[in-house]
């Protein structure tokens, strides 16, 4: 909370983002594919991920389940709006791989399971398993914090911190 300049309290609006995947978090600039790491679709992390599940890195809601299962959108309580994008060329594969647990307008709350993912199998068919995290309304976004690049535990390892406009 901040004092304004009247002396009430203004609240800040901030959200954590968790990791929604164990692994290796890698900035966004590094991952190769052009559109993320030009920072096209807008900013983030990424994670090269160790294990098959995907978790809620928020409490929210599913926006968007996409059609070929490789993507999900989110929106946090607050308003961030998330993709994480399993893999880079995944939507090739056409949904194999890829079990969503989780519907379109579902609510979710950190750690909630969203996507089982076959790593073998992505690892052999795709260019990358890399996972872009990207806050797609950036424009809503006053200000991103981002981890650096480490080990990161899914649901308790935090990768982003954003204050809203």
């Amino acid at each position: 909370m901040l004092k304004s300049l009247f002396g009430k309290k203004q609240r800040v609006e901030e959200e954590k983002i968790v990791a929604p995947l164990s692994g290796k978090l890698v900035r966004l600039e590094d991952v190769p594919d052009p559109v993320f790491s030009q920072k096209l679709m807008g900013d983030g992390m990424a994670i090269e991920p160790s294990e098959n599940l995907v978790i809620a890195p928020f409490a929210g809601q599913v926006i968007q389940v996409f059609h070929t299962k490789h993507a999900i959108g989110l929106r946090s309580r607050l308003g961030v709006e998330l993709l994480i994008h399993i893999g880079l060329e995944t939507v090739n594969l056409s949904g194999e791989g890829f079990t969503p647990l989780v519907k379109e307008g579902q609510k979710v709350k950190v750690g909630d399971p969203l996507m089982e993912i076959d790593l073998t199998l992505i690892r052999d068919r795709a260019a990358s398993t890399i996972t872009p995290i990207v806050i797609t309304n950036s424009d809503s976004i006053a200000y991103i914090k981002k981890s650096e690049p480490d080990i990161v535990k899914k649901g308790e390892s935090p990768i982003i911190e954003v204050k809203l406009k």
